[in-house]
């Protein structure tokens, strides 16, 4: 009989240890502590494969001691049991503790049970990472690259992990769906609005398939000239392009026996569609020049930001092409729709970017997350990066506040307000003049304290108002102030 599993629990609450418990006990060897001392203790004597931990705990937090798990025990995985509230323990647990994911309370036992399952398959497979690495040395030259190949598929796209998130986000559905289609060797349409990640999607189902240890390539065909995008995909035999000298093979010779990954397709023309149906249909394509046809074992993987089913009913895209590369679709949601997630994905941009520009930094305000997820994100996960970077390059405390955000930012209706008009859409919507200049005014006025940090006097003095004045709109809009601006809210 095969062993089970062993989890640690670490909790200092007895009820929830048993809940936890009781969730897990029919698939997992469980092991229970009150503290990080007594799972000390336990992580000597037993082979621990997975940690969850509560955050909050009398002496050593749960980022404390998984630190320091980390430093003795880097195998086991690190889970940490919190809230959306506790921003700056998630930012220093992605920094110190290396989590490997969030659970928020309250959890449900369905996915506490999931989450366990996914991290004790990633123990497996990290072990599994470092027998084929102590192999190697035994290997010839061709077997040492092939295991390289199977490395790099853990490393990048265990894949799906990848995909920063919550431990609850919306998006974990789609995750599980897309490790569905990653087994199948079909095509699939990944859909989503610019700058939410389908490469980053199809690349995950590109290593987590049986073609994992094979090329993979992505070409983006938006604005690409016709010309140059056949010569990209099909190639070309010497002397068939002016200006080539030699061969060129296209991206569908290189990835044969891998996948490829075409995003952007809702821009193609009709000779490009007509053009890619045969490789969709017969995996079949002739290089510019050439006189034989040349047959590729690909899988074919298109993203596409625009809905193609509107495209072909309005005859911009082919119907037979559309059937041909969505016999599965994956939706990918907006940065809007995972909003719960911004808090780990900022933290994980800032961090990011403050290691490529060598400027240290301690994360971001609850202030500034706020006002952040008060926003729509029109442009997804690259603007909320480009976001982040603005703001670390103006930064000149370790903690970033909302006074760098943009003021187009600053300026949005807040979500709990019921409406997500901007200011374009706030002129032309109906209501009565005093409505709509009222909803301006209130925009501005939350964006300039923001900005000025709630300093009264510059504020009152940029708008032109009294002190007076600008405290009796404060108070007839009901914008609040953060609890850090009480020492700033003195007259200068």
């Amino acid at each position: 009989m095969t062993a089970l599993p062993t989890i640690l629990l670490v909790d200092d609450e007895e009820h929830s240890l048993s809940a936890m418990r009781m969730a897990l006990e029919d698939d997992f060897e469980c092991h229970t502590a009150t503290g990080a001392d007594a799972a000390l203790q336990i992580m000597q004597e037993q082979d621990v494969q997975v940690i969850f931990c509560d955050q909050r705990m009398p002496g050593k937090s749960g980022v404390e001691f998984l630190a320091e798990v980390r430093e003795r025990w880097p195998e086991t995985v690190r889970i940490i049991i919190t809230g959306y509230t506790e921003t700056n323990d998630m930012i220093s647990a992605i920094n110190e503790a290396g989590i490997y994911q969030f659970l928020t309370k309250p959890w449900h036992p369905d996915q506490l049970l999931m989450v366990a399952k996914n991290a004790t398959d990633l123990f497996r497979l990290n072990r599994e990472h470092e027998r084929m690495s102590l192999e190697m040395r035994y290997l010839s030259r061709r077997v040492e690259s092939s295991v390289e190949e199977q490395r790099k598929a853990l490393r990048e796209g265990l894949g799906f992990e990848s995909v920063l998130r919550a431990s609850n986000s919306p998006i974990n559905a789609v995750i599980e769906q897309a490790r569905q289609y990653a087994s199948f060797n079909v095509p699939v349409l990944l859909q989503g609005e610019p700058g939410t990640g389908k490469s980053t999607f199809a690349r995950a189902m590109h290593y987590s398939s049986l073609r994992s240890d094979k090329p993979f390539y992505e070409l983006n065909v938006t604005g690409i000239d016709d010309d140059i995008l056949e010569l990209e995909l099909f190639g070309a035999r010497r002397g068939a392009v002016p200006g080539l000298a030699s061969k060129k093979t296209g991206l569908l010779q290189k990835a044969d026996r891998g996948t490829l990954f075409i995003n952007g397709v809702q821009d193609l023309s009709p000779r490009m569609q007509l053009a890619l149906l045969r490789v969709a249909t017969e995996g079949a394509f002739r290089p510019i020049g050439a006189f034989e046809t040349i047959r590729v074992d690909i899988r074919l993987l298109t993203g596409s930001d625009r809905d193609l089913r509107h495209e072909v009913a309005n005859d911009n895209f082919r119907s037979d092409l559309y059937y041909a590369l969505a016999p599965t679709v994956l939706q990918i949601p907006s940065l809007r729709q995972r909003i719960g997630d911004l808090p780990v994905l900022a933290a994980r941009a800032l961090f990011d970017a403050a290691n490529a520009h060598g400027k240290p930094v301690h994360g971001l305000s609850d202030d500034a997350l706020r006002f952040l997820s008060e926003y729509d994100w029109p442009g997804n996960l690259r603007e909320l990066e480009n976001e982040v970077l603005r703001m670390l390059i103006f930064s000149q405390d370790p903690t970033l506040g909302p006074e760098l955000i943009s003021r187009h930012i600053l300026q949005a209706a807040p979500r709990d307000a019921g409406s997500d008009l901007d200011t374009d859409a706030v002129l032309a919507t109906e209501g009565t003049l005093k409505d709509r200049i009222e909803m301006i005014e209130m925009r501005i006025l939350r964006e300039t304290l923001t900005r000025l940090r709630w300093n009264k006097s510059r504020a009152a003095n940029e708008l032109g108002l009294s002190r007076v004045g600008l405290r009796a709109k404060i108070e007839r809009y009901g914008i609040d102030s953060p609890v850090r601006a009480d020492a700033s809210d003195k007259e200068d």
